[in-house]
């Protein structure tokens, strides 16, 4: 009888196996099952991130065009910045807070610590890139701002992940676009709100969506509503597209995600490469 051995002679040829060789035969052994649902709802965060970038381009559009001040522009953000910050700590009651042991007080003097920083080198960043073309900035700034949307970290364990990168990415974006505007204000301006937007806006997003799932939700449906009618206000075939993009997103990529998991055919048996089960750290040692 044909026995799966390499160390004895067998009068069968080297290539030989009997019906017993499929019985170990396993299909899709690591597949995972979806729920649509669950899946529309880690959407999100590709949807904000979306929305995150095409409100930064429109607030830099508008400040461009005259039709924001920087006075207004940081007001509003200010203020956005303080319930922000009241928000995510009640979320968890402080829990976070104590843990990492930082106090409100080491807060305040970061965020001056920033502001007057970037307040003092607004004229620097102002006058940084007036050797380059306006359209090589633009395009500059196109390619970093889709590098951050590639690297940004939206939960998955990959390695093309990277937090730092995408941040300092959108950063780059944000002082090349800053270099721009009429004035060192708006570049000021320009940058503290990327800053809040990039930076600050995504840890209150992964707070709510670990704490309050239904807020998440909302929030974001209401993020991307407010990100169309702005862009809405500048294109009309853009917020078409944009919308599109989003809805393709949310909705039609799960839908493909769902059913193209049906048609898993991975198989698994005694041809697969031998896994080491046995714990060997006593011969590193």
């Amino acid at each position: 009888r044909w026995q799966k051995v390499l160390y004895e002679r067998q009068p069968f040829p080297d290539n030989y196996v009997d019906q017993r060789f499929l019985e170990e035969l396993r299909k899709n052994v690591h597949a995972r099952q979806y729920r649509y649902q669950a899946v529309v709802f880690q959407s999100g965060a590709v949807v904000q991130q979306l929305c995150s970038v095409c409100v930064f381009v429109l607030t830099w559009w508008y400040m461009d065009a005259g039709m924001l001040s920087p006075q207004g522009l940081f007001g509003a953000a200010l203020v956005s910045s303080l319930l922000g910050y009241v928000l995510f700590d009640a979320l968890d009651g402080g829990a976070g807070r104590w843990a990492s042991g930082r106090t409100r007080w080491a807060d305040l003097k970061s965020t001056l610590v920033f502001a007057a920083f970037t307040y003092g080198f607004s004229p620097v960043l102002k006058t940084l890139t007036e050797s380059i073309s306006t359209d090589t900035i633009y395009a500059m700034s196109a390619l970093m701002l889709l590098g951050h949307l590639i690297f940004f970290d939206y939960g998955a364990n990959a390695a093309i992940v990277s937090s730092t990168l995408s941040l300092n990415m959108a950063i780059f974006a944000s002082v090349c676009l800053a270099s721009r505007l009429p004035r060192s204000l708006h570049a000021f301006v320009m940058v503290t709100f990327a800053i809040q937007i990039f930076a600050l806006w995504p840890m209150l997003q992964k707070k709510l969506k670990a704490q309050t799932p239904r807020c998440y939700v909302a929030v974001t449906v209401l993020f991307a509503l407010a990100a169309l009618a702005g862009l809405a206000t500048v294109s009309s075939v853009g917020a078409v597209l944009f919308a599109s993009l989003l809805l393709a997103i949310s909705c039609l990529c799960p839908y493909c995600l769902i059913r193209l998991q049906l048609l898993k055919d991975n198989i698994h048996g005694p041809w697969d490469e031998a896994e080491i089960k046995e714990d060997l750290s006593r011969f590193l040692m």
